[in-house]
């Protein structure tokens, strides 16, 4: 499976993606600013489905947001639900009192 990715432009916004042969097959967007990560959305093309891509995503954004000491604001309804679903394994970088 290709490597996960990040790409984030002067802003701060961006994504954690996949690419196979040119095309981008799995995604997840971010925006990074004051010491957030925040996630708004996550997408994995639908003849990926049920693979554990989104959840390869994840696990890749919640190591990198350790890494550099941010904390995660779950806009994403996905994202919502896994750290809601495990929520001991992501206190440590759920921002759960930001409220915009």
């Amino acid at each position: 499976m290709t490597p996960i990715a990040l790409q984030l432009n002067d802003q701060g916004r961006g994504s954690f993606f996949i690419e196979d042969q040119g095309e981008r097959i799995a995604f997840m967007e971010i925006s990074i600013a004051n010491k957030m990560l925040i996630v708004f959305h996550t997408e994995v093309a639908e003849k990926l489905k049920g693979q554990g891509i989104a959840g390869r995503l994840l696990e890749h954004m919640v190591k990198y947001a350790r890494e550099h000491d941010l904390k995660i604001v779950p806009l994403c309804p996905y994202v919502l639900a896994q750290f809601k679903r495990h929520p001991d394994t992501y206190a440590d970088v759920w921002k759960k009192d930001w409220h915009g």
